[in-house]
C-alpha cells in the first residue's frame, strides 16, 4: 500500500567546473546521505529538467514531485549560501572553525600562527593543514582548542577528544609550560609542565565528572611571581590579551597556584573572569570544557604588539584605570609660569627610591634641586598594596626612577604624563626594551638620563681601565651571559646623580608638560 511506503528526501547538488569548485563533493555527499538524503550531482543547469523528470517521476505523483522539488530547491539554496560564506574573501572573517566542528563532528585545535588582522583561511584549507599547538613563538607556547576537552588536574594532562581518525605520522601530543617567559630557564623550571594529548574517542579516556559551558584559560602564576615587573609582563598583560574577548565568561584554571598572588591582583582577575579560580593542581576530578586555551598570548616585553593582537597597551592601561577607579585621565598641562616658585599649578613628581640595589646615593641633593625647579616632590618605594599604589601614582604628572620594577607603576599614570628613567652603566638595552618602548606605547612622554662612569658606584669597585667600566654591554644580553651581567650591573650598582647635569633633563620634562 502506498501509505506504508517510506520515501527518502532527495537532495540535488549543483557542481561548478571553473570557479568556486566544491573540492570535497564526495565528503558532502556522504554527509548528506548519512542524514537520510538521496543525493544527485548535476554539472550544469541545462540538465536539471531531464534529471528532475527521470529522477522523480519513478516514485511520486505530480503533486508529490512539486512538494519535493520545492524542498530540494530550498536545500540547494542553503548549501550554496553556506559555501559562498566559506569562500567569499571579504567575509572570511567569520569563525569557520565552528562550521568545521558541526560538519565533521571532531574537535580541532585552532590555527594561531596567522596574525589576527589577516583574514582566516577557508575551512577546507584549515582541514588539510591539520594545525597543532603553536610552540614556535619566541615568548610563549600556546594551545587553543574547541570540542570535547577534558583536563585531569593532578595528573597535569589535557585530553582533546576527536571523532576523526588520527593520522599515525602526525604529532598528537604536546608539552606546554603555561607561562610567558619562554627561553628563561630559571623562570620556566618553576612552572608545571602540562601534557596535551589528542586522542580518538575509541581510546581509553578519563570520564567527565564535572562539565562546564564556558571556555577555560589555563596559566601559571609561578615563574618570577612577586616581582612587580614580571607580574605584569609575564602574566597580567598576556592574560588581558588572552581573556578579554570572553567578557568575563571564562573559567581560569591556575597551576602553581599561590593564594597571596591571587589576592594581590584580585580586582584585575575578577574583571577578566566572573568565576572562582580553580587550583587545577589540586583537582582530583575530570573537568570538561567546550573550549580551552593553554598558555597566554604574549608578544612584547611589558607591552602589546598590535600586529599580533586586536588590543594595544593603551587599551590595557585604560582597563587598569577602570578596574581601580582611577580618576585622572590626563596629566596637568602647564602654563608658562608653572616653574615659578609661587605658582599654584606645580607639577607633581614621584621619585621611586630603592633600598637595596640601584639606589640614589645623593637623594637629598636630587630632592632639593627638583623642588627648586618648581616640582612638588614625593619620594616613595611604592610597596603598599596595588590599589593604594595605583591611586597614588595616578595623582602624579612625572614618575622618575632608576631602571627597576618600581617603574612598572607607570601603567597607572594619567595619559601625557612624563617618565624619567635613570639609565645606569651598561643598562641601555634593558632600559629601552623594558620601559622606554612600553612608555611610548602607553602614550606617555619619555625621557632618560644616561649616567656617566663617574656617576656609577662601580667606579669604586673596578679600576678605570677595567672592561666593566670601559666597555659595558650596549646590546641584547644572551641568556648565558645574563647571570654575570645581572650580578655586576644590576645588583652591584648604585648611582650618584650630577645634579647640575641632570637639571637639563628636568627642564625638558617641564617643557613636555607645557606641550
Amino acid at each position: 500500500m502506498k501509505g506504508n511506503i517510506v520515501t527518502r528526501p532527495h537532495l540535488l547538488i549543483i557542481s561548478r567546473e571553473k570557479s568556486r569548485i566544491l573540492l570535497n563533493d564526495g565528503d558532502v555527499r556522504k554527509m548528506a546521505e548519512d542524514f537520510g538524503y538521496e543525493v544527485v550531482l548535476a554539472a550544469n543547469l541545462s540538465k536539471l529538467a531531464q534529471i528532475y523528470d527521470s529522477f522523480f517521476a519513478r516514485s511520486f505523483s505530480k503533486h508529490e514531485q512539486k512538494k519535493l522539488g520545492i524542498g530540494a530547491f530550498v536545500s540547494c539554496f542553503i548549501i550554496a549560501a553556506t559555501f559562498l560564506i566559506l569562500f567569499k574573501p571579504e567575509i572570511r572573517h567569520f569563525k569557520v572553525v565552528n562550521v568545521k566542528v558541526s560538519l565533521r563532528g571532531g574537535p580541532k585545535i585552532l590555527a594561531i600562527r596567522e596574525e589576527i588582522t589577516k583574514p582566516r583561511k577557508p575551512y577546507f584549507e584549515i582541514e588539510q593543514e591539520k594545525t597543532i599547538c603553536n610552540v614556535t613563538h619566541p615568548r610563549a607556547d600556546l594551545c587553543e582548542m574547541n570540542g570535547d576537552i577534558r583536563i585531569h588536574g593532578n595528573s597535569s594532562t589535557v585530553y582533546l577528544v576527536s571523532t576523526d581518525q588520527l593520522p599515525p605520522q602526525k604529532n598528537n601530543s604536546w608539552s606546554i609550560r603555561p607561562y610567558a617567559r619562554k627561553g628563561d630557564d630559571r623562570a620556566m623550571d618553576r612552572v608545571t609542565n602540562l601534557t596535551v594529548k589528542k586522542l580518538h574517542i575509541s581510546q581509553q579516556l578519563p570520564i567527565c565528572t564535572r562539565n562546564y559551558t564556558v571556555p577555560a584559560v589555563v596559566f601559571s602564576t609561578k615563574g618570577y611571581a612577586g616581582n612587580h615587573f614580571h607580574d605584569f609582563t609575564d602574566v597580567l598583560i598576556p592574560l588581558f590579551q588572552t581573556s578579554l574577548r570572553f567578557n568575563g565568561e571564562a573559567q581560569f584554571l591556575i597551576t602553581n597556584h599561590m593564594p597571596w598572588w591571587i589576592n594581590k591582583y584580585k580586582p584585575v582577575l575578577q574583571r577578566l573572569s566572573k568565576y572562582e579560580i580553580i587550583d587545577i593542581d589540586k583537582e582530583k576530578e575530570v573537568l570538561c570544557f567546550p573550549s580551552m586555551t593553554i598558555g597566554l598570548k604574549a608578544n612584547k616585553e611589558f607591552s602589546i604588539n598590535t600586529s599580533e593582537s586586536p588590543y594595544s597597551m593603551r587599551d590595557f592601561t585604560k582597563f587598569l584605570k577602570s578596574t581601580y577607579s582611577l580618576k585622572r585621565k590626563f596629566a596637568v598641562r602647564l602654563k608658562n609660569n608653572a616653574d615659578d616658585p609661587g605658582s599654584k599649578n606645580k607639577p607633581r613628581l614621584l621619585i621611586i627610591s630603592r633600598s637595596k640595589t640601584r639606589r640614589f646615593i645623593n637623594l637629598d641633593e636630587i630632592f632639593t634641586m627638583t623642588r627648586n625647579l618648581g616640582f612638588r616632590v614625593v619620594v616613595e618605594e611604592t610597596r603598599e598594596n596595588v590599589a593604594q599604589v595605583a591611586k597614588k601614582v595616578n595623582s602624579f604628572d612625572v614618575l622618575m626612577g632608576v631602571h627597576g620594577a618600581g617603574l612598572t607603576n607607570m601603567v597607572f599614570l594619567p595619559e601625557n604624563a612624563a617618565v624619567i628613567q635613570i639609565v645606569g652603566l651598561g643598562m641601555e638595552w634593558v632600559s629601552k626594551v623594558d620601559f622606554q618602548i612600553p612608555a611610548m606605547d602607553m602614550n606617555l612622554k619619555y625621557l632618560d638620563y644616561k649616567i656617566s662612569v663617574n656617576e656609577s658606584s662601580l667606579i669604586q669597585q673596578y679600576p678605570l681601565e677595567h672592561h666593566v667600566l670601559r666597555d659595558p654591554p650596549g646590546n641584547m644580553i644572551s641568556p648565558k651571559g645574563w647571570v654575570s651581567y645581572r650580578k655586576i650591573y644590576l645588583d652591584q650598582q648604585d648611582v650618584k646623580i650630577d645634579v647640575n647635569r641632570f637639571r637639563a633633563t628636568l627642564l625638558k620634562a617641564l617643557e613636555l608638560l607645557r606641550s
